[in-house]
């Protein structure tokens, strides 16, 4: 298990243009051993699409990072955690390159889902040459976009073949196939492929594996498409199976509601997972000036035990879908008014507010630029059971990028909250006092022995607006005691101040 302090998350060409350029960020004096973990995302790797999240394969995409930069990490105290897309590959991936190639005699030919092998004797033969599975098999099925989630591949004998494709597909004019098309995980092959993945993640330095899309990896007929129970859990054994040989810990990322219960149950099976309420809770709190639903929900993460990575900001937006049944509709609404009110973007799965699921803005520009606002958010961040990780653009304090949501288009909201800053900008970040107040505030959260997996922490709201959360380890204390309306807040260390905002 890794440890519980801090974390940054960049892409790694975040700060500087590649890699190298964060590493000489975290060198500097003002940020040396603050962090022990560094989570990159995944365009560290050779991907095509998606900024990262459609791999090619797993070598280093040298441009942005090299085995030195890694190095360099690694004798600053820092280590890895890093993407495995266990869902899918790229179109463009050497496996599917082959399956267009060779069609039938590719010995990959089973490594992706073929259609109307899956659904053979399921449904109906349509003139188009795909099936169309049974009404009773298919309706109740998640997919991510309108229509069947298949791509027509052309062989070489000219049969157009279909292949199960969940997310981004293209054929463009001349012929060249985009996307990201889904692995059988019926294969042997795609275990071979999944044990050399975590083999070359683990030679990078990763301490821990975040896997992406894994709750889309098994498929069955009839089954929802999403998270299938039992088969999901079997999967996600089996692949910790093979990351245990490397001493590597699964983050299973996904997004899904409070009431279903699925961090729950991802804790329970004794797996790292996500705190995808915090960042909502917190501008809840912050907007109602109320503290009772983050003093209710550290209470219950401690009385669970469960092990969360906790966050404000990071690439992907603020989440909201996962709230529901934690907050009440209203408020949640109240949430996605405040952020869009104050420049934000939202992003639906199809078309209706009703599934809204996240809001695109730097958590700083969520909070109405407010310098106050951040410093009281980050310090309830760190002093929340988990282990914080900290995107580079909330540190720096950055705003909306509204020139880079427009070069991006219509499906570039995200992008809003990925500004690249140069290495110089962000240096010269670090003299203001919101970036300085981050920076104190994370030192002490690294370096207090008060914190860790199996502290004791007191959480007391003893007024409407204010939060006190008491951390205890091994005789040394942590205490944060925060008013929610005032964004007044002060942390004690047992023997006095060490921060205050009056």
């Amino acid at each position: 298990m890794t440890d519980a302090r801090p974390m940054i998350n960049a892409y790694p060409d975040s700060v500087g243009g590649a890699l190298a350029g964060l590493a000489t960020f975290l060198e500097r004096p003002e940020l040396a051993g603050i962090f022990t973990d560094a989570y990159v995302l995944p365009s560290l790797y050779h991907s095509d699409l998606d900024r990262g999240f459609s791999v090619i394969d797993y070598d280093l995409e040298e441009s942005l990072a090299t085995r030195a930069d890694l190095d360099r990490l690694d004798a600053a105290g820092i280590g890895l955690k890093l993407d495995f897309i266990l869902n899918h590959c790229s179109a463009q991936s050497p496996q599917f390159r082959s399956l267009v190639a060779d069609g039938d005699a590719s010995p990959y030919r089973d490594f992706f889902i073929d259609w109307n092998e899956f659904w053979d004797g399921l449904g109906e033969m349509t003139p188009e040459g795909y099936i169309q599975p049974r009404a009773d098999l298919i309706d109740g099925m998640f997919f991510r976009k309108p229509g069947l989630p298949i791509l027509q591949v052309r062989f070489p004998d000219g049969r157009m073949v279909p292949f199960w494709n969940t997310f981004y597909q293209e054929v463009t004019p001349d012929g060249r196939y985009l996307g990201q098309m889904d692995v059988n995980i019926r294969s042997e092959k795609v275990w071979e492929f999944y044990a050399d993945t975590l083999a070359t993640l683990a030679g990078y330095g990763a301490r821990v594996v975040r896997l992406d899309a894994f709750a889309y990896a098994s498929k069955e007929p009839g089954r929802p498409n999403f998270l299938n129970d039992p088969e999901t859990w079997d999967v996600l054994e089996r692949v910790r199976e093979l990351a245990d040989h490397h001493g590597i810990a699964l983050l299973p990322e996904i997004h899904a509601t409070y009431a279903t219960g699925t961090h729950e149950r991802i804790a329970e099976a004794g797996y790292l997972t996500y705190d995808f309420f915090l960042p909502g809770l917190l501008i809840d709190a912050l907007e109602t000036r109320s503290a009772s639903g983050l003093a209710r929900w550290a209470a219950e993460v401690r009385d669970k035990k469960l092990r969360l990575v906790t966050m404000l900001g990071c690439h992907d937006g603020i989440p909201v879908l996962d709230l529901e049944g934690l907050v009440p509709d209203k408020r949640i609404g109240a949430v996605i008014d405040a952020v869009v009110g104050r420049g934000g973007h939202v992003k639906n799965l199809h078309g209706s507010k009703a599934t809204y699921y996240q809001v695109n803005a730097t958590y700083f520009s969520a909070l109405g630029e407010s310098e106050r606002a951040m410093l009281l958010a980050r310090a309830i961040h760190l002093f929340m059971p988990g282990k914080p990780q900290v995107w580079y653009l909330d540190l720096l304090a950055g705003t909306n990028d509204y020139e880079a949501l427009a070069r991006a288009g219509a499906n570039g909201h995200k992008e809003i909250n990925r500004t690249n800053v140069s290495l110089d900008d962000a240096l010269a970040r670090l003299d203001r006092p919101v970036v300085r107040g981050q920076l104190d505030l994370l030192r002490f959260r690294s370096e207090s022995p008060a914190f860790g997996w199996d502290a004791t922490l007191d959480v007391q709201a003893p007024e409407p607006g204010r939060l006190v959360l008491e951390w205890t380890h091994d005789g040394a204390t942590a205490r944060l005691d925060a008013d929610l309306r005032t964004c007044a807040f002060t942390m004690h260390d047992g023997e006095g101040v060490v921060f205050a905002q009056e």
